[in-house]
């Protein structure tokens, strides 16, 4: 018996994790509250690395800010950079909560993919946060 080949490439699975992305801007936390705040973007687009087709989904993000929040209109700007970037749903999600974690220093944060069904599958991909106690590396600008 035969290997088969894979139809899925390393190229694919490497497909827009490195990307050059716009930058996700921050403004000073005024509150030291410990507060969740909760970013739903239900018109998310990307596409498939392999097939070209569209990938449709809901994203959602929470995180429990520390010292800098999330400015909206960069994350917006942010997210619409996806839409012509080859990658796969499982990438987006752990992309976007690496990103979200490199310019805000949260305490916690959780992206949720929610990705509309392709083929009869329905794919949902979560990816959590949480900083290590003591460590911080960013401060207010």
């Amino acid at each position: 018996m035969s290997a088969k080949k894979r139809q899925y490439t390393d190229e694919h699975a490497e497909a827009g994790v490195k990307a050059p992305m716009p930058e996700i801007e921050c403004w000073p936390n005024q509150y030291n509250t410990g507060y969740e705040i909760e970013i739903e973007m239900p018109e998310f687009t990307s596409v498939c690395p392999k097939t070209g087709l569209p990938d449709h989904g809901t994203l959602i993000l929470r995180y429990v800010p520390d010292q800098l929040c999330l400015e909206l209109k960069s994350l917006k700007m942010y997210t619409l950079e996806y839409r012509n970037l080859g990658i796969f749903q499982e990438n987006v999600v752990n992309r976007m909560l690496e990103d979200v974690v490199s310019a805000a220093d949260p305490l916690e944060a959780t992206v949720i993919g929610d990705f509309m069904p392709r083929g009869g599958v329905h794919t949902k991909v979560v990816a959590s946060y949480v900083r290590p106690r003591g460590k911080r590396k960013k401060t207010a600008r």
